[in-house]
């Protein structure tokens, strides 16, 4: 396991500091084998990041991304993480938003289609993922004590992508989810936890201070063997 902190005085630091990173690996990628491929949680630290990304200049066309996790609702919802990546994405003319739910949110119609959709990429590291952390220590949508969570956090599990529903529905964004799972997120040449607010570093201690990954689920992050996690924290 290994992490590297980096702290910033405000929100506006660190949107200018992971937008730069995550250029950096897209013009790596872009160079070392014509495509990159990005997986990219939503809310709202990182839906700034990804504007500020879109701004610069990339051969946008053979860059792909893909919600880390999506919300089973309608592709017009507002609680639609893939709608949200392709507002953000706007001015990157070319860019492709990959979704994991279908068009209608259909549960097992969108699970179905994220695994068909991951199949081909399921030998390929990311060359970027972006996580991000609940108060209650959850990642993507992979959320503590959910009787799902076990095959969705398994080192050699056999598929990209798993439906959880979180139990207690979470009352902000109530629906049932698409999550990548713990070994697609961890196949990554860049790794990238976004972390804000006073109790969710006190969170991220506890995490590090111990690895429980069915009650703490981004502590299997951070103590993943052979992966180094950057993490970005503001106040």
């Amino acid at each position: 396991m290994a992490w590297v902190e980096h702290a910033y005085p405000d929100a506006e630091a660190l949107t200018a500091a992971v937008a730069a990173r995550l250029h950096a690996a897209c013009a790596e990628a872009l160079q070392a084998h014509g495509r990159a491929t990005l997986a990219l949680a939503g809310g709202r630290t990182p839906l700034p990041i990804y504007r500020a990304l879109a701004a610069t200049t990339l051969h946008w066309p053979q860059v792909v991304a893909l919600p880390g996790d999506d919300r089973c609702v309608t592709h017009d919802h507002p609680a639609s993480n893939v709608s949200a990546l392709r507002a953000a994405f706007a001015m990157a003319d070319g860019l492709v938003v990959e979704s994991l739910t279908v068009a209608d949110g259909d549960p097992d119609a969108s699970l179905a289609h994220a695994r068909r959709a991951l199949a081909p990429l399921h030998a390929t590291a990311f060359d970027a993922v972006v996580l991000g952390m609940g108060e209650d220590a959850h990642t993507a949508s992979l959320f503590p004590g959910n009787p799902a969570l076990p095959a969705a956090m398994a080192p050699d599990a056999g598929e990209d992508a798993f439906a959880l529903v979180p139990d207690p529905l979470p009352p902000e964004a109530p629906f049932p989810r698409i999550t990548l799972g713990l070994a697609r997120l961890l196949r990554a040449r860049h790794l990238h936890l976004l972390v804000t607010g006073a109790r969710k570093r006190e969170v991220l201690r506890a995490a590090q201070a111990t690895h429980d990954p069915l009650h703490m689920p981004v502590s299997a992050v951070l103590h993943a063997p052979e992966v180094t996690v950057h993490i970005h924290w503001s106040p």
